[in-house]
């Protein structure tokens, strides 16, 4: 199964990485490396986390306050948002439909 970034989802996840890099030098590799290892667990079972609405899910990543929001589709899983916690619940919904 191929994974898909929605632009502004890439957008985001460059940015966070960058912020931790800033802050702690590694940390925003370390951060990358949970997303990576994130995305190949929701790659192995990706109807395994809860539907938050219609058909999008939402998996938490360890160790960041981040979750990635996507819809898992029948020849690919579509990321929408790597969304911090302290961010509004609702600000990537436009995306489903890009």
């Amino acid at each position: 199964m191929r994974l898909i970034h929605h632009p502004d989802a890439e957008a985001e996840l460059i940015e966070a990485a960058q912020f931790y890099e800033q802050r702690v030098p590694g940390l925003g590799a370390r951060f990358l490396d949970a997303v990576d290892a994130a995305a190949r667990v929701i790659e192995q079972v990706p109807q395994r986390w809860r539907v938050l609405d219609s058909d999008v899910r939402r998996y938490l990543i360890s160790q960041f306050p981040y979750a990635i929001y996507y819809r898992a589709l029948p020849d690919e899983i579509r990321i929408l948002a790597f969304k911090h916690h302290s961010r509004h619940p609702d600000y990537w919904r436009h995306r489903l439909s890009d």
